[in-house]
């Protein structure tokens, strides 16, 4: 006689399963596997919480210098071509002190390797987080959470992932300093942090099939639950990492507020579907040098794995996070607002100088050219960190004849973000151990 077992989700009804025999045992095996994962999790979420500095909520006001810069007499000044600054034979200084706010799914690793090697070039001063690679994402930002913290002390760059607070922040930097950030069309990134976080969404589990986006896109109201446990990656992403109630209706004045909110905060708002051209108003922007923009794509998904949205899908996930989509549609307009003013036709010819550059570096320093699968990459020290479940995440092989002069900046660049962090000093452990604890699970 066959063991049969019957599963319903009581707030589900409509996903209902039936199983005898072998599937019965496949589903045991299945259970226990989630319970292990569960005590796994568990386990790391108190770990997570053990390491959490306390939260000083009375820390004493100390004027922060109004510069960092490590040797301000070594930061030359440059003739400038700075929008702003036309005046024939006028120079300008690199600015060093940065706030650079890493969004989730925007290519944003690629553009912090930019910022470490820059950083690196002029001996800045990082504030990191301590013990991971994010400042406790996705509590809001406190100034206690950057490593080694003292009030008053002197910092140039944070850039870390984090949950993003002003007011702690300005107590942290240099009045002078620049806040930069960047933003993708929601639509992808939702299709972006549905695949790579979607795992860590436990209402994402009840969503029958195996195309769970599409499912989830048909009803999203139906799936959510606003209260569930990371449940903010999968609505209005962008909002909720500027500090914002991602859970805001679209005609809440707050919405508004929180737009204009950023807009005064934010001195360039960059977009990955044109990050050239972003780098270029960087560039213009902090007075930089066309070799500090030099970049290879971090982070790439395998093209195998990136769900191509059809536009009836496209418009539901554009519904779903219309927040987001509010917000990037305000910063597209001010973008080439800020194209318009530096030229249409200065702008072209400076992002075809700035390819020709990458792909002078690329011929240099990737064998074969390109990027590739995590199973094909020789290096452990190159792998890039991988979602959960699957290794979707390219990365490169560097040349092996690479010269002697390019061959350090030839590794910097190629340097996934957490092996990059590790050397600047940065500990990591208890990311890595959760990375350890996820090649266990084998999800």
């Amino acid at each position: 006689m066959s063991t049969m077992i019957i599963l319903c989700f009581e707030d589900n009804p409509r996903s209902c399963w039936t199983m005898t025999g072998k599937k019965g045992r496949q589903w045991r095996s299945m259970c226990k596997g989630l319970v292990l994962g569960t005590l796994l999790t568990s386990c790391m979420i108190l770990l997570y919480a053990l390491s959490t500095p306390q939260i000083h909520l009375s820390l004493p006001e100390v004027p922060v210098p109004y510069s960092c810069a490590h040797r301000p007499s070594q930061l030359h000044p440059k003739p400038t071509t700075n929008i702003s600054q036309q005046t024939s034979g006028q120079t300008c200084t690199p600015k060093v002190d940065i706030m650079f706010m890493k969004t989730h799914k925007t290519a944003s690793s690629t553009f912090l390797n930019i910022l470490f090697r820059f950083g690196e070039k002029h001996r800045l001063k990082f504030a990191f987080p301590d013990s991971r690679n994010d400042f406790f994402y996705p509590s809001v930002f406190q100034r206690s959470q950057v490593k080694d913290y003292r009030p008053g002390m002197c910092f140039n760059v944070i850039c870390n992932h984090m949950r993003f607070n002003a007011s702690e922040v300005a107590k942290l930097l240099p009045l002078d300093t620049t806040y930069i950030t960047i933003l993708r069309d929601p639509a992808e990134l939702f299709e972006s942090s549905f695949h790579y976080f979607g795992r860590l969404v436990p209402f994402t589990w009840k969503i029958p099939g195996d195309d769970k986006l599409t499912e989830f896109l048909r009803d999203p109201n139906y799936y959510f639950d606003k209260e569930g446990f990371n449940s903010f990656y999968l609505k209005n992403l962008l909002f909720f990492d500027f500090g914002q109630d991602n859970t805001l209706e679209l005609t809440d004045p707050r919405v508004e507020e929180g737009i204009k909110f950023i807009t005064e905060r934010f001195q360039l708002v960059m977009l990955v579907e044109h990050f050239e051209e972003s780098l270029i108003l960087l560039k213009d922007a902090l007075c930089w040098e066309m070799d500090d923009l030099l970049f290879f794509k971090l982070n790439a998904r395998k093209g195998s794995t990136v769900s191509r949205l059809t536009p009836e899908l496209r418009a539901r996930a554009l519904q779903w996070n219309a927040i987001d989509w509010k917000l990037y549609q305000h910063f597209n307009q001010t973008f080439w607002r800020k194209v318009d003013a530096y030229g249409r036709e200065r702008m072209a010819e400076d992002v075809t100088e700035l390819r020709r550059r990458n792909e002078d570096m690329a011929s240099i320093c990737i064998e074969g050219g390109r990027a590739v699968e995590a199973s094909s990459i020789q290096e452990t020290a190159m792998q890039p960190w991988q979602p959960f479940g699957e290794k979707s995440i390219m990365g490169y092989n560097l040349k092996k004849n690479v010269d002697k002069v390019h061959r350090k900046l030839c590794r910097k660049m190629l340097m996934p973000e957490l092996q990059y962090l590790t050397e600047l000093g940065v500990n990591l452990w208890i990311t890595k151990l959760w990375g350890h604890i996820r090649d266990i699970i084998n999800w």
